[in-house]
């Protein structure tokens, strides 16, 4: 089964929209998150130019709710066919985690406090119902076309609904910033050399937010070749997706692979990246790794990140504006321009 993969790009910031193309005939089409609204566009005229008009979309699936993710959504619901939406609503679980919130939350007035958070989520589901599409949960054991979902749990996702922002203050203890604060003037001070066999890359970095956590972790395995979507998921739900991909016997160095939150040094570590794509420094090729990034964001992928791909064996493409590209099975398209690597960065000094 041939595979096409497109990363878009999805404004001047940071943003995911991605389609990919499976099988060949016929082929399916399947979506993972729309970026901002205005990304709506880029991802319709993109389809229509490469796969024509009137192209029924199998599966769109949101990896979580922030709206650089979640907008682009309600355009491309509206214009295209889609037969399938994959996306998880906090709402649905107020009963299960009422408790965590104040005693005056009855939990209908949860659930409409959690929509009204939502407006994205509730525009899709809106969507849906009109036309007729159904709305499918997503978590760690389902299916979508050739990809198999890893993470999150239903139970690590029920966990993660009183520390989202777009919930209602739950009673869970604020984390005290001061850690952070002389983490970050640490790095501020110091310029750090690295190299194939020097790493820097924090063993325990701040935590990421917990809704980047309940990202959908996607892993297609199409003819052999694995390919990992991670949107915006941290180590935590990284580490639960590598162990689901253990027990199943998928838990292989993927050839296409997301790097996470567009190269964030919070969502990534050496051990998780290591159990993952392999150890370092790596003298074969094992695979391209990609970072949705904005045009005008210079400082994406991080360098500390963009360097861990690099000495595990893996080619560092960013969009910056651009689509950027991946295939196996079918030409290579008419007036297509191959991305340019990414290279290695000695000095490590990001701001």
């Amino acid at each position: 089964m041939p595979y096409e993969i497109d990363f878009l790009p999805a404004g001047d910031s940071n943003g995911d929209a991605i389609v990919i193309r499976y099988d060949s005939d016929p082929y399916y089409l399947h979506i993972v998150d729309g970026g901002f609204a205005d990304t709506a566009e880029v991802v319709i005229n993109h389809i229509e130019k490469i796969y024509g008009t009137g192209r029924i979309i199998a599966h769109v699936a949101l990896s979580h709710a922030d709206n650089d993710h979640a907008a682009g959504l309600i355009g491309i619901l509206e214009h295209l066919d889609v037969r399938n939406i994959w996306m998880n609503r906090p709402w649905r679980w107020a009963a299960q985690c009422i408790e965590s919130f104040h005693s005056n939350y009855t939990v209908d007035g949860l659930v409409a406090s959690m929509r009204a958070m939502h407006p994205n989520l509730v525009e899709i589901e809106k969507i849906a119902e009109k036309r007729g599409i159904p709305i499918h949960d997503v978590f760690q054991g389902d299916k979508i076309g050739p990809f198999h979902v890893l993470a999150p749990s239903s139970a690590s996702y029920g966990k993660l609904i009183p520390e989202l922002d777009k919930t209602p203050t739950s009673y869970a203890e604020a984390a005290t910033p001061t850690s952070y604060i002389l983490k970050a003037m640490k790095e501020l001070a110091e310029k750090v050399k690295e190299a194939l066999n020097i790493e820097t890359l924090d063993d325990n970095p701040p935590a990421t937010s917990a809704s980047n956590e309940t990202s959908v972790v996607q892993l297609g395995v199409i003819d052999g070749h694995h390919i990992l979507l991670t949107a915006d998921v941290g180590s935590a739900g990284l580490t639960e997706a590598a162990n689901y991909a253990a027990a199943c016997g998928l838990l292989v160095p993927p050839r296409v692979v997301q790097i996470p939150h567009h190269g964030s040094r919070r969502n990534v570590t050496p051990a998780v990246l290591n159990r993952w794509l392999g150890g370092y420094p790596s003298s074969q090729w094992r695979g391209n790794a990609y970072a949705c990034v904005g045009k005008d964001a210079d400082i994406y992928p991080r360098k500390k990140v963009k360097n861990a791909f690099i000495r595990r064996g893996y080619r560092v493409y960013a969009t910056r504006g651009k689509v950027v590209y991946d295939f196996q099975g079918f030409d290579m398209r008419s007036g297509f321009e191959p991305a340019t690597a990414e290279v290695f960065s000695p000095d490590v000094d990001d701001e």
